[in-house]
């Protein structure tokens, strides 16, 4: 079940993640791997400020993380909030499932009373 303290963390990162661009940094860093700053803002149609900003954004949430080697920032995505809301996303699955369920046995139960 998620607790009060993970609702917050979930709303921060849904937050974060309901802008495409931030998505698709998040994308290209869980599918690539560790990059620089500069190397993902030439992927974008957007200044290194803008994209800095989205990865500032996506670092509050805790969805990527940045190390600093020498004047290189090295961004990498962080599975831990990603694993938050899968794990929403499989309690809200697995009530609903049983609430399909329990629908089905309702049903069931009103083809065996009308025979």
């Amino acid at each position: 079940m998620v607790e009060r303290d993970d609702s917050d963390r979930l709303t921060d990162i849904l937050k974060a993640a309901s802008d495409p661009n931030r998505r698709r940094i998040l994308t290209i860093l869980v599918q690539e791997g560790p990059l620089r700053v500069t190397d993902l803002a030439g992927r974008f149609d957007m200044s290194l400020n803008s994209v800095s900003k989205h990865i500032k954004a996506l670092e509050r949430a805790g969805l990527v993380s940045r190390k600093t080697e020498w004047r290189e920032h090295l961004i990498a995505p962080e599975m831990g909030p990603l694993r938050l809301i899968d794990d929403w996303f499989a309690e809200l699955r697995s009530t609903w499932e049983m609430r399909l369920e329990r629908l089905a046995e309702l049903f069931a139960e009103d083809d065996d009373d009308d025979h």
